[in-house]
């Protein structure tokens, strides 16, 4: 399992140590993820490379990468809990995320943020060059109906 450790902090890939709970909880009441079901939380993180953050043994933050390993990742669902916001985790954990053996080399890397752009650009991230090329299939309300 890939980990980095600084002091009583972790950032781990180790799936047995997520906190489901917490992760659930917390996208549920994102912007992104609002109302998410924890069984489609539990989906996912079982089809993802997860990287929990981690105080001790409480998780305070995430992010998942899904990728084919070789061309492309999808970078997804990374939060710090409010309460340890401001002290450059989120920033840490990004270097963590991308420093990730199995995620070098890659074409292309993909996200879609509202209010992070200034964290993202930091590690090389910019808005789309070709939006033209790009499509979505989007259905906010999925949730709504499981």
């Amino acid at each position: 399992m890939n980990e980095w450790v600084d002091g009583t902090l972790t950032v781990t890939c180790d799936p047995a140590r997520l906190d489901q709970r917490v992760i659930a909880e917390f996208l549920a009441s994102s912007y992104w993820a609002q109302g998410i079901p924890p069984a489609i939380v539990a989906k996912s993180l079982a089809n993802s490379l997860c990287f929990a953050l981690l105080d001790g043994d409480r998780q305070v933050g995430f992010a998942r990468v899904i990728s084919d390993y070789a061309t492309i990742a999808y970078l997804g669902d990374v939060f710090v809990l409010p309460e340890y916001r401001g002290r450059g985790l989120s920033k840490w954990l990004m270097e963590c995320v991308m420093s990730h053996p199995q995620l070098q080399g890659l074409r292309r890397w993909i996200l879609a943020t509202r209010d992070a752009h200034e964290l993202y650009a930091k590690f090389g991230f910019t808005p789309l060059k070709r939006p033209e090329f790009f499509m979505e299939l989007h259905n906010p309300a999925v949730y709504v109906r499981c």
